[in-house]
């Protein structure tokens, strides 16, 4: 972890007034992992913390809302959905020039490579089982019971996401990709009919946004809110799908090319049947969801390439990475659009 030039004194006074219980701040350190809104450990007389922040410079429209993290997870924690308690939300004009917001430490165990080769056989199935049953009750959750009625806009949520991301794609573009330009443009004409089915979604629903117990079977938070909104469940499910296909020895460390069955980990056909029996939601369009989630992801990587070039990225090699993949990730999603027509 790295640290970054605060006005120490200013923030502590800061967290002291708006957290409860505060004292003492010790140290601010800021993780190395993330690449959206910098997110810091922070140590105290009184505990330890994390604080999420909105990045410096200019910022895309609509984009790195912290308070919108702030508000769906406080609504959450009472809904069956394991979330960090959050302790206190801070505007614009903070201690450190920008928004953020401050929530409990969870200690537990993130893991980063989806084929978990730190773990047994029986442990990967366990921990694959266990994320199955938290997007379940996430998309459970009656957003109306939850306080989350207005959290996302009326109307059809996919073709909402598909103009959203266009535009922030066009908006961070920085050369010209023809399969991207195929894909929007294959993606706005399949657009399925509205269903009326509307769920609180995370929109970025990973293994490594999640904390894990010691033994790896019991999620202890679901992390990384910034993407959440109202929207179709299908959404979340397609895009942690993703996983299954992109390939292993790549920078996403995909679940492609690995044999799952020897590794306990299931075929996506299971994991979806799973999810189908603890929800009650039908998969449908599952294509057309697929080939969203490869391209939201490409969009949402091509605006943290913009921003390593424009040096405000939280983690610029990685943001360089990330930039190459773009054409990878808008190929794939053509692949499984040829190979379902």
């Amino acid at each position: 972890m790295e640290t970054d030039p605060f006005d120490m004194e200013a923030l502590a006074d800061e967290l002291h007034e708006i957290v409860p219980g505060f004292s003492g701040l010790h140290a601010v350190e800021k993780f190395n992992t993330g690449q959206s809104n910098p997110t810091y450990r922070i140590e105290a007389d009184s505990g330890k913390y994390v604080l999420r922040a909105k990045p410096p410079g200019p910022l895309l429209k609509s984009a790195h809302q912290v308070d919108r993290e702030y508000r769906v997870m406080k609504a959450l924690a009472d809904h069956g959905v394991p979330v960090p308690k959050v302790l206190a939300l801070a505007g614009e004009d903070s201690a450190i020039g920008r928004m953020y917001f401050v929530m409990e430490m969870v200690e537990g165990h993130i893991f980063w490579d989806p084929a978990l080769p730190e773990m047994a056989k029986a442990e990967r199935s366990a921990i694959y089982d266990g994320m199955n049953s938290v997007l379940a009750a996430l998309h459970r959750v009656d957003p109306k019971a939850a306080g989350l009625e207005d959290f996302g806009r009326p109307g059809n949520y996919f073709a909402r996401q598909i103009k959203r991301w266009s535009e922030q794609y066009l908006a961070s573009k920085t050369g010209e990709l023809p399969d991207m330009d195929r894909l929007m443009a294959w993606l706005a004409e399949h657009v399925p009919d509205d269903d009326g089915r509307v769920s609180v979604v995370h929109g970025d629903f990973r293994l490594d946004n999640m904390i894990f117990d010691g033994h790896g079977g019991h999620v202890l938070a679901l992390i990384d809110w910034e993407l959440s909104t109202l929207g179709h469940p299908m959404a979340d499910l397609a895009y942690q799908c993703m996983q299954w296909r992109l390939p292993h020895d790549s920078g996403f460390r995909g679940l492609g090319g690995l044999d799952r069955d020897a590794l306990g980990i299931p075929q996506e056909s299971d994991y979806c049947e799973r999810y189908t029996e603890r929800s009650g939601i039908k998969i449908e369009n599952w294509t057309f969801c697929l080939a969203f989630s490869f391209f939201r992801l490409a969009s949402i990587l091509q605006g943290v390439y913009k921003r390593t070039l424009d040096g405000n990225a939280s983690n610029p090699e990685r943001g360089r990475e990330f930039g190459k993949a773009v054409p990878l990730l808008a190929s794939m999603a053509l692949e499984v659009i040829a190979g379902n027509d």
